[in-house]
């Protein structure tokens, strides 16, 4: 495995003005599965999550609600965690823009900034999205005066601002997209650049003057930290910058840690103009990767949103299907960078496709002949005889490898899909092996080769899928009863280790689903879609 490295992931944090719904899960779910990936492989991995808790929208939604900001925002936060841990989110640290710390260092951060000269007082007229919180120019509304992300209507807002000098570090920017060409995608990055920065880049309105929920800038604290630079610098704040303790940035902000962000391509703009010109700025270093994911769409090509109101809790799904099931429909139905769909007949599709009639039924039918024909204990392992066990296992390491090459270029998807294609290779196997008929004919031998190298494949699958669904990889683990030293990457192709192990009680991974009714369940969770 070599020395072990260090990882820093991360999602963007999540506006608390509403409920988590499953188009924010998915991004958790993608984090969450390249930071259990890097553990795999022997990274120290530091992975943050957390919840956005200031701006306009809060401070309107808090007075509707009968509460203070603070207390809305409280609310949100411990539901937020909730579903998380639902989800089997295995975040290391969750920040609060409300956090003490984190308001501290905005402060310092702003008063750093402005002793620079890279902020400066002016005043701010354009259109204003206040459930986005954004702001756009003339060409970006158009002349129906709608918000480009959302589609509702924007308002002219003219206050007295902040700005940050964007414009000097576009340069230094287009420089470091050059030299950097793994920062990010190419056609996502190609966006930014022709719809933002060719056309001119405006500086950066950094405060905001017309409501108090957010961060006060301790120069001029009638103004307010505009959210979105609020928002960013939770990824540094949230390792101790400006802190007094470097130690968590020296770990994992240094040059030696590779840095992961996550960002939906909604929030590409912040995420890779903004950031790294706040970084720059900063003199801090950049990110290695910003993987800009796709948004979850209905099938008629409407996002899920808990604004617009069509986007289902994750509740219902997790409770009857199974947390992992829905874990691995997001990872393996939804081309990783790209939108995808969320609609009923593909979920149950790819559930029964993949977990039932692959998965769950190698697991079934291998443990199921461990039982019948030797008594629960897996066959002594000999050198393989037949040519189809040596090309089945050749096979097998080669989609290994081809798994290791997509993950490490966060192809999560694809890398998925390698998974599967190695526990696929099972039935194949059995079937020009036929086991039941090896039984028949007295060859115990070879029925013993069979079904070790099954129960081998089963081990090798079930690691790689274990980043992605880390419960039911245990199961079938402990049904096979592998010891944990054998559970790891670092022993994956270390053949030849199950022999006279004897099997734990068998039970079905993923049974199959019947269409009919499940369908008509999912389309009424999913508003009639």
């Amino acid at each position: 495995m070599g020395e072990k490295k260090s990882c820093y992931v991360t999602t963007p944090i999540y506006y608390a003005s509403g409920n988590i719904h499953i188009g924010h899960t998915y991004c958790n779910v993608c984090a969450d599965t390249i930071a259990r990936y890097k553990r795999m492989m022997g990274y120290d991995v530091r992975f943050m999550t957390g919840s956005d808790e200031h701006g306009e929208k809060i401070q309107k939604k808090a007075l509707e609600a009968g509460l203070s900001p603070k207390e809305y925002v409280d609310k949100i936060a411990s539901s937020f965690k909730e579903v998380w841990k639902a989800m089997n989110i295995s975040y290391d640290y969750y920040v609060r823009t409300t956090d003490e710390s984190h308001v501290a260092c905005v402060q310092k951060v702003f008063t750093k900034l402005l002793e620079k000269g890279d902020i400066y007082l002016g005043k701010y007229e354009g259109w204003y999205c206040t459930p986005c919180e954004s702001f756009f120019t003339d060409a970006q509304v158009g002349e129906g005066h709608l918000c480009p992300d959302c589609h509702r209507p924007v308002h002219w807002e003219s206050e007295d601002s902040y700005f940050l000098n964007v414009k000097k570090f576009v340069p230094d920017l287009l420089k470091f997209y050059e030299e950097h060409p793994s920062f990010c995608r190419k056609d996502k990055l190609n966006e930014m650049i022709n719809t933002f920065i060719k056309p001119g880049l405006d500086d950066l309105c950094i405060t905001r003057t017309s409501f108090d929920w957010g961060v006060p800038i301790k120069e001029n604290p009638k103004h307010i930290v505009y959210v979105w630079i609020d928002a960013l610098l939770n990824y540094v704040s949230a390792l101790g910058y400006e802190s007094g303790d470097d130690s968590l940035m020296e770990k994992y902000w240094g040059k030696d840690t590779e840095i992961v962000q996550l960002a939906g391509r909604d929030i590409n703009r912040f995420h890779t103009i903004y950031w790294p010109i706040l970084l720059m700025a900063l003199g801090l270093r950049e990110p290695d990767h910003i993987l800009v994911h796709g948004l979850l769409l209905t099938k008629s090509g409407v996002k899920l949103s808990k604004s617009l109101g069509n986007a289902p809790s994750p509740y219902p799904l997790i409770e009857r299907y199974g947390v992992d099931s829905l874990r691995y429909y997001m990872v393996r139905e939804m081309q990783f960078g790209e939108d995808g769909a969320f609609t009923p007949t593909q979920f149950v599709d790819r559930l029964n496709a993949d977990l039932a009639n692959n998965y769950g039924n190698l697991v079934n039918r291998t443990l199921s002949m461990v039982n019948r024909y030797f008594d629960g204990v897996i066959p002594t392992y000999r050198s393989p005889s037949s040519p189809l066990t040596l090309e089945m296992m050749e096979k097998a390491f080669s989609k290994i490898e081809e798994y290791v090459s997509l993950m490490d270029k966060y192809d999560i998807t694809s890398g998925a899909g390698k998974a599967m294609e190695l526990l696929a290779l099972g039935s194949k196997y059995f079937d020009d092996m036929a086991p039941w008929n090896l039984a028949k004919e007295g060859k115990t031998e070879l029925l013993e080769e069979t079904l070790y190298a099954a129960c081998e494949l089963i081990r090798m699958g079930s690691i790689l899928l274990s980043p992605v669904m880390p419960e039911k990889t245990k199961e079938a683990l402990d049904q096979e009863n592998v010891p944990e030293e054998l559970r790891s990457f670092e022993k994956i192709k270390e053949v030849g280790k199950l022999s006279l192990i004897h099997v734990n009680t068998l039970s079905p991974l993923f049974p199959r689903l019947k269409k009919d009714e499940e369908l008509s369940f999912l389309t009424k969770l999913i508003d009639g879609e």
